[in-house]
């Protein structure tokens, strides 16, 4: 072929792959979880299909109901009850606009040295407490625009949370193919390090994922048992909410509000356990599990999942708070194995001279 035609062949080829690349945009988040979901998963898709006399679609099938029964029937039965909650803050919050505070607890003013104060304080704001709404009236109609704006984001989030399950049944069906594709593609790009990055990139999504979504689900459950214990109502609401805000790693946004109506309610002893249960243990086990599973086998630091996780909120949305983490630590990983095959071990720079210094000292 003349080098002219080759030219004009490749041409078109780059051609083709940005034109596909553009069709597949509006999907790229979409599709990058659900192959970050069959990857980490893999070895239950191997173990399913050796129980099935491998037969991959059935597997693949029966893997996926199961994704979705614990991922989407979740969310949606959440979604629900948090619709019925907002109905029921609205309620209270037009209660106390017409009818005012409840009178005082009545352990309150037995708190010792601020009891008296804090009841005294409790009756100016239930006096003040109609012209403070107005004062606030004008501010709630944006309060309430931003807030629908956050939920069609969410929405969406949830949109693409449903195709990624969608499609994570092709990645089961189709992986050992598309394994082949991909080594064949990076054996092209870099040659003979192709499986070596292969197993570092499996590696690092593995632990990630696990650490992520395996710190979350612990929290949840903890969160849910203090819940329980402590009495508060709607407990599994809570523990499913916590397992949201384990992602960004602020559970105490849900355990920290509960403990304050145990307080409201009287139950000070309750408040003090839930309060103990919450900080030592519910926020505890972030400090020791997610480390754990994420540095397991390597060096990956933990703040480069934190800045991936609102790095990947502020970039993806919802669907961030799964691929920042991920890439950010797939490319520490590749960028950290790279420049150690070129950096020198640290105890031969000990005793070299630094720029500009003398030698001999």
């Amino acid at each position: 072929m003349a080098t002219n035609d080759r030219l004009l062949v490749q041409i078109l080829l780059l051609g083709l792959l940005a034109a596909s690349l553009w069709v597949l945009a509006p999907f790229w988040s979409a599709l990058f979880w659900a192959a970050v979901l069959a990857f980490a998963s893999w070895p239950l898709m191997r173990l399913l299909t050796q129980l099935l006399n491998g037969r991959m679609s059935l597997a693949a099938g029966i893997l996926t109901g199961v994704w979705v029964i614990m991922v989407a029937v979740p969310l949606v039965w959440l979604g629900f009850n948090l619709a019925d909650h907002i109905k029921d803050a609205n309620a209270l919050v037009k209660d106390l606009q017409v009818e005012g505070l409840p009178p005082p607890p009545s352990w309150l003013a037995s708190i010792p040295l601020v009891g008296e104060r804090l009841v005294e304080l409790w009756r100016t704001i239930d006096q003040q407490g109609a012209a403070f709404f107005d004062t606030l009236r004008p501010y709630l109609g944006q309060v309430g625009n931003w807030l629908v704006a956050r939920s069609a984001k969410i929405g969406a989030g949830m949109v693409e949370l449903a195709l990624s399950l969608v499609l994570v049944f092709f990645f089961y069906r189709d992986g050992p193919r598309l394994a082949v594709f991909v080594h064949s593609l990076l054996e092209r790009l870099i040659g003979e390090r192709a499986d070596h990055y292969l197993e570092l990139v499996a590696g690092t999504v593995q632990r990630v994922v696990n650490g992520v979504i395996g710190t979350a689900a612990a929290q949840a459950v903890l969160a849910y048992i203090g819940f329980v214990i402590a009495g508060v109502p709607g407990a599994l609401v809570l523990g499913l909410l916590t397992f949201a805000f384990s992602f960004i790693m602020i559970p105490p946004l849900i355990w920290g509000p509960a403990v304050a109506w145990l307080v409201w309610q009287g139950e000070i002893g309750m408040a003090i356990f839930l309060g103990i249960w919450g900080f030592f243990i519910i926020s505890g086990v972030d400090n020791i599990l997610k480390p754990y599973l994420i540095s397991r086998g390597g060096n990956l630091p933990l703040v480069v999942v934190l800045l991936g996780v609102f790095g990947g909120i502020l970039a993806f949305g919802f669907m961030g708070l799964f691929l920042g983490p991920t890439l950010l630590a797939v490319a520490y990983s590749l960028l950290s194995d790279w420049v150690a095959d070129k950096t020198p071990p640290a105890e031969a720079l000990v005793d070299k001279p630094l720029p500009g210094e003398d030698p001999r000292g």
